[in-house]
């Protein structure tokens, strides 16, 4: 069995495990398009490699090959953290029991570590954003999953369930990277004692040939990845870059034999420019 990457690890607030509270790690290995298909192999590679946090989630349809790759490992279930997510047509009661039982068998598991709402769908006709969050409290209260969140919500989003139910969400993942920081998002879900996860985290690629970060990967002799990479866990985020390369697995696993400097750090910040490489929460419905 391979080494375990060192990556640091993040108390949540909801769930308790034999060993104690649940802490997430930071650095896992993400899954968006990647298909069922070449998703077995993907998730094989990156456990190898040392990986221990797999995202993957409904909509990207390929739990099943996800669930295999888990299931053949040989790593003992406490040393794993898997997350999904509903999709936007099962957010209705009933749709999203049955589709988190499905989430089940095809991921092979008999309790996922964090389960998210994938997007709040606020303006959907006929979804209702705290009954979701109340089939999501059905659900961790079930036992079946250690942590609930979400994805995507924004700050009148976070406020309506949290307010309505009284259950804070255990997560926010969100778009960001340094040309989106999200700094008063990130500024609430640390108020409200919600852990931010990075979704696109390189920016779908498009940071990687910055003058910015360039320059500070020839200075520290890494790659602008790396730089990046460590920008996000120096922030106290969580964040899964994805690749099916196995060499570039193992480069954005070796982060940490270096740190930025406050100064670096800055430098990457200053980067912002409001810019989304995915769609914005309010303009996706079911």
């Amino acid at each position: 069995m391979s080494t375990a990457i060192p990556s640091p690890v993040l108390p949540l607030r909801q769930g308790v495990s034999k060993s104690g509270p649940v802490a997430i790690p930071q650095l896992g290995f993400g899954t968006y398009k990647i298909s069922e298909a070449d998703a077995e192999r993907a998730v094989t590679q990156a456990l190898e490699i040392g990986y221990r946090h797999i995202d993957t989630a409904q909509m990207y349809g390929n739990e099943a090959g996800v669930g295999r790759a888990l299931a053949s490992a040989g790593i003992p279930r406490e040393q794993l953290w898997v997350t999904s997510k509903l999709n936007n047509p099962n957010h209705r009661r009933d749709d999203a029991l049955r589709s988190f039982d499905a989430t089940m068998r095809d991921l092979q598991l008999e309790v996922l570590d964090l389960f998210l709402v994938h997007w709040p769908l606020a303006a959907s006709e006929g979804i209702d954003l705290v009954d979701t969050w109340r089939t999501m409290i059905e659900i961790l209260d079930s036992g079946r999953v250690r942590a609930i969140g979400v994805s995507n919500y924004q700050p009148e989003h976070l406020r309506t369930i949290i307010d309505a139910t009284g259950v804070t969400p255990a997560v926010n993942q969100i778009e960001l990277h340094p040309y989106l920081i999200q700094q008063d998002l990130r500024a609430l879900n640390e108020e409200l004692g919600i852990v931010t996860e990075s979704w696109s985290p390189l920016g779908r690629g498009r940071l990687l040939e910055d003058p910015e970060l360039l320059r500070l990967a020839t200075e520290l002799d890494v790659t602008p990845a790396q730089v990046i990479i460590r920008w996000h866990l120096q922030h106290g985020l969580v964040l899964f870059p994805k690749t099916t390369h196995a060499d570039r697995m193992r480069i954005n696993a070796d982060v940490f034999g270096f740190e930025l400097s406050q100064e670096q750090m800055y430098a990457i910040d200053a980067l912002d420019r409001g810019m989304r490489t995915g769609s914005h929460p309010d303009q996706v419905q079911v």
